[in-house]
């Protein structure tokens, strides 16, 4: 059975974040993974969708033996849009210094899992050590040390062109697409894992290829893997496309 406990990172209703816990950990005899993998959900950044979407995700993580921070960040409809919403995952990410001071923590060895729009998010935080001191989540006090986007939206430009979700990215951000996409940070200092699903309706393929193929034109180190089922099948954590997600998430923490 998993311990789990809220922290707030701000005074908003949606900023806070909960941390399960494998059980027994912190005891000597008790097997787990070092390190934390933050849960960021998806749902095109509409407040329609929240972190319910990444409890189940961050529950059988725990379950694993890798402790998880499900992170909630304001959204389109609640407060949330460019900057809101991206200093918001910053915020939340960073927060984990005060669970990490109580639980023995180790944040040498974060890994981000973002599902759709939370793999963009997962992605753009991990770009946070290169951003120019001012930028929006510069200068991190939790660095990410790996990613793993779970169909994410990780070509905006192409997003914004292709009006996926009824033109979600033109919304969220107007003409600040550059300050946001993934495609603008490369090279990544950090291996992202692009998982897509074959039969994906909400976010077209050419989304992870597009990114993995200028990440490693770049000389990042980018990695498309491919697995059955829908969109959904990837935060459905009794599918075989979910399992490939939480492998690669222990993969990551096992080589930070």
């Amino acid at each position: 059975m998993t311990s789990r406990q809220r922290y707030a990172y701000g005074s908003d209703p949606s900023q806070w974040a909960e941390l399960f816990l494998p059980d027994g950990y912190g005891h000597p005899d008790s097997v787990g993974i070092a390190g934390v993998a933050v849960v960021i959900h998806g749902g095109y950044w509409r407040s329609t969708y929240g972190a319910e979407l990444g409890e189940p995700l961050a529950a059988d993580l725990a379950a694993h033996g890798i402790p998880a921070w499900n992170l909630e960040y304001r959204r389109m409809g609640n407060g949330g849009g460019w900057p809101q919403t991206f200093a918001d995952i910053a915020a939340g990410i960073d927060a984990l210094s005060e669970p990490a001071s109580v639980h023995g923590l180790d944040l040498s060895r974060v890994v981000a899992l973002g599902h759709s729009a939370g793999g963009q998010l997962a992605v753009w935080a991990a770009g946070r050590s290169a951003f120019p001191a001012g930028a929006v989540g510069a200068n991190p006090a939790v660095p990410l040390s790996g990613v793993v986007s779970a169909s994410g939206v990780l070509n905006l430009a192409q997003a914004k062109q292709l009006r996926l979700s009824g033109g979600a990215v033109k919304k969220l951000l107007g003409r600040k697409v550059s300050l946001a996409d993934p495609m603008e940070a490369l090279p990544l200092p950090v291996p992202v894992y692009a998982v897509h699903a074959l039969n994906d309706q909400h976010v077209p393929a050419s989304q992870s290829h597009s990114y993995v193929e200028a990440a490693l034109r770049s000389g990042a180190e980018a990695h498309l893997v491919e697995v059955p089922g829908d969109h959904f099948d990837l935060i459905d954590v009794s599918s075989d496309a979910y399992s490939v997600c939480r492998g690669l998430v222990r993969r990551l923490m096992q080589r930070a």
